[in-house]
């Protein structure tokens, strides 16, 4: 049960960073990132922001687990 708090804890610490930053206006975009912009529409895919949150939520789940 302790190791399920800690997960918890640092999840929850985790996407307040994330919020904040996104609150702030800034947010982040890497350079693999998807984004489409013609006229009044724009569409953004974050493919590469998207592999890389999985690779550290892998580690980060990985590393609790043991």
């Amino acid at each position: 049960m302790q190791d399920l708090g800690k997960m918890l804890v640092i999840a929850g610490l985790a996407l307040a960073a994330i919020g904040a930053l996104l609150w702030l206006g800034r947010g982040f975009r890497l350079p693999g990132d998807i984004a489409i912009q013609r006229g009044n529409f724009s569409f953004g895919f974050p493919i590469a922001t998207c592999i890389v949150v999985s690779i550290v939520l892998t580690i980060l789940l990985n590393l609790f687990r043991r």
